[in-house]
């Protein structure tokens, strides 16, 4: 057998082609959403995926307002942050925070879901999330992707 034609190819930033993707967020329950465009991010769609290699696709999430949450998690998840002094604990839950910047609501939920590295905040660079239906990345031309469709 010749060993050569069955070499693993890994992807790097030369070889990996990065895409621009549009996701709906209309109707969607958050912790779904999330985890498919955490997929997307990392690239495991792909068939060249490498664990540690930023290879997935640019996401841009649009109608963050259409989100949705089951059962009394509007009312009680909470998410905390600290101020950094002594006493600092402050925190909102899943209303208040949609209330004030629905766009928190979706980019804590997809940060939550990506590796806790520096790839992983470097992935969530690649995320661009808008509570409404405009956005800014018409010149990338954004391919419309139906995320029940993403596995």
């Amino acid at each position: 057998m010749d060993t050569l034609s069955y070499k693993t190819v890994s992807a790097n930033k030369a070889t990996r082609t990065k895409e621009w993707v549009l996701v709906d967020a209309e109707g969607q329950n958050l912790g779904r959403l999330a985890s498919r465009v955490a997929f997307l991010l990392r690239g495991k769609h792909k068939p060249n995926f490498t664990p540690h290699v930023d290879c997935g696709d640019n996401v841009v999430v649009i109608n963050a307002l259409g989100v949705n949450l089951s059962g009394k998690k509007w009312d009680a998840k909470e998410y905390i942050r600290y101020t950094g002094h002594p006493g600092g604990q402050r925190s909102l839950t899943a209303r208040e925070l949609f209330n004030k910047s629905p766009e928190r609501l979706v980019e804590s939920a997809v940060k939550g879901m990506l590796p806790k590295n520096k790839l992983g905040a470097d992935l969530f660079r690649n995320l661009k999330v808008y509570a409404g239906a405009e956005h800014d990345h018409e010149a990338q031309k954004p391919k419309t992707i139906n995320l029940n469709d993403v596995k």
